[in-house]
């Protein structure tokens, strides 16, 4: 028994002189229909790990980093390794550095966000140890990856109140409509349709189209366009490396 321990203390005492080992996770927000309500809701992918620590819990897709690897092509290459998704826009989120995230080595995960198009969702890769799971309420994860989902959501909520980001989930073509859903989706409150309408058609690079959404039960809703510049559109921009 005083062997036992010995080797053990041994071992912890090896752990805490290694260096910290540097790893990437990555938060992919899509819009998915609601289960319940068949609205959009938020959604993201989760990879079951298959060996300790946190064996059997729900993780965000990442993995170690490689010498020979940027981060941005190290969050890149891990998506499309585990989900077959190649995400247009991928911005750095945070260093998560807690000393006690790990029960192993002490390791060090710089976070990314990503943002894909419902139509991309769709043709991700999903198996028995890769689902997507709704970003609200979400079950414990391994390692501190709560933590960084709810990072990622605030930093998405915070984007939504500027810029082009709501136009990262929809298509190149879309109705007022589903402007307002996409919001509603991520801030996770309902919005006033007039009052949101109005006001999206006073904002700047919203242009409507000569074309119709086709297949609804009333009078078929005019299309828009986004003309603005869509910051972060090609992993590598500025925006992506923030």
């Amino acid at each position: 028994m005083e062997s036992q321990t010995f080797v053990s203390a041994a071992n912890i005492s090896e752990r805490q002189a290694l260096p910290p080992a540097l790893a990437i996770s990555t938060v992919i927000f899509a819009l998915r229909p609601s289960e319940m309500s068949g609205r959009p809701t938020l959604w993201l992918p989760l990879v079951r790990r298959i060996r300790e620590p946190f064996k059997d819990l729900w993780a965000l897709p990442g993995g170690p980093l490689a010498q020979a690897d940027s981060l941005l092509d190290a969050a890149a290459r891990n998506l499309q390794d585990t989900t077959g998704l190649a995400p247009n826009y991928l911005e750095q989120l945070y260093a998560f550095g807690g000393l006690h995230r790990s029960p192993s080595q002490r390791v060090v995960s710089i976070g990314y966000w990503a943002l894909v198009r419902s139509t991309q969702a769709d043709l991700a890769q999903e198996t028995e140890n890769v689902k997507w799971f709704r970003a609200d309420g979400l079950q414990t994860l391994a390692f501190d990856h709560n933590e960084i989902v709810d990072y990622a959501l605030w930093r998405l909520r915070n984007k939504m109140t500027y810029g082009s980001i709501a136009y990262h989930l929809l298509g190149e073509t879309f109705t007022l409509a589903q402007v307002r859903e996409v919001y509603e989706a991520v801030l996770n409150r309902s919005i006033d349709p007039a009052n949101f309408r109005r006001q999206l058609k006073q904002t700047a690079h919203i242009e409507a189209t000569d074309e119709f959404l086709q297949g609804g039960k009333h009078r078929p809703p005019r299309l828009y366009r986004y003309t603005g510049e869509r910051a972060g559109d090609q992993p590598g921009s500025p925006h992506s490396r923030l």
